[in-house]
């Protein structure tokens, strides 16, 4: 009898592992039983709401329940990102999230209401966004080697607008200043929107920026475009060269977009919302959206976006101290 104690113990056990996962896959089948938020950290009209929108839909044909967006903006995203994190993990919350606020504000607050990897859990990165250099036409650069050059004869001279102190844009625009060697002003306004204005006025030269905001002005001639932050040039613009081929091999840096969810939401629920996100960006007519905004489809496994979104602190964090920026 006490030699068969041990072998009834981890019988015993083997049994309850799979009655233990039961509440999980019951849970996970039974998914969603209400509307689904997506929390949108930022103001109508963005990129990130626009990706909510066009997942919107797609999701409630494929899950049978509303899913509906939810703007909560403020703080450089953090407002939201807290909602966010602090939801209920049922499933029933997600965020769209940003590099921004995932991996750049860390770095730049130095105390979050959230914190990226320990309070969320990946589900899909969505998309890439290579940024686009432009210059307001008056500009005697027609690429983005003779800006560099023109840059260089004229050190401090140029002006490089963004949306926001311490954005993606902003810090694309650092590291290629940085890259270039080369003096410029980066003046930091409260959006794209209100810097895309005063470029096209004229107030200062060149804009380091998502393709999203810049595109309709570039197809109506009011600005140039000189070179995207790719590694390979974007089919919305075949055109236009990368920085790295026309100027600085190798330079390459954008932002990006994602999913995620309270860090304890049942891992089934992530997975299925994963596989049918993959599915949703595969589709033709929502590929072609998101082309046609200078947005390229990633979406890959879990678990290579949680290592990705690990990867851009470090770097995001390492460019911020290199930089020496901070917030005002």
């Amino acid at each position: 009898m006490t030699r068969r104690r041990p072998l009834v113990a981890a019988l015993t056990a083997l049994t309850l592992v799979p009655l233990a996962a039961l509440p999980l896959a019951v849970a996970a089948q039974a998914w969603p039983s209400k509307p689904v938020r997506i929390v949108v950290p930022f103001p109508p009209a963005g990129t990130t709401d626009i990706l909510a929108r066009a997942l919107a839909p797609e999701l409630q044909k494929a899950f049978g329940q509303p899913f509906v967006v939810e703007n909560k903006p403020g703080a450089g995203g953090n407002i939201g990102a807290e909602a966010g994190a602090r939801a209920a993990a049922d499933g029933h919350t997600l965020t769209l999230c940003a590099a921004g606020f995932m991996a750049v504000n860390p770095s730049l607050y130095p105390k979050l209401p959230y914190d990226p990897v320990r309070d969320f859990a990946p589900v899909a990165l969505l998309v890439k966004a290579p940024l686009l250099l432009v210059v307001n036409p008056a500009v005697p650069a027609r690429s983005t080697r003779e800006l560099v050059e023109w840059a260089r004869a004229n050190p401090g001279r140029l002006t490089i607008g963004n949306g926001g102190q311490g954005t993606a844009q902003h810090l694309g625009g650092e590291l290629f200043t940085a890259a270039a060697g080369i003096r410029a002003v980066h003046l930091p306004y409260k959006g794209s929107a209100p810097a895309t204005t005063d470029l096209l006025a004229g107030v200062f030269d060149a804009q380091f920026d998502n393709m999203v905001t810049l595109l309709p002005h570039v197809k109506s001639g009011r600005l140039r475009a000189l070179g995207v932050s790719s590694s390979a040039r974007v089919p919305v613009l075949p055109e236009v060269p990368t920085i790295a081929e026309s100027a600085l091999p190798g330079f390459e840096t954008g932002t990006w977009y994602g999913i995620v969810a309270p860090a304890a939401t049942p891992v089934p629920v992530l997975e299925r919302l994963n596989r049918e996100v993959a599915r949703i960006v595969a589709l033709p007519d929502v590929a072609e959206r998101l082309q046609a905004m200078g947005l390229l489809p990633a979406v890959g496994p879990r678990a290579v976006f949680g290592e990705f979104i690990r990867s851009e602190i470090a770097q995001y964090g390492k460019l911020i101290r290199s930089a020496g920026i901070r917030l005002d």
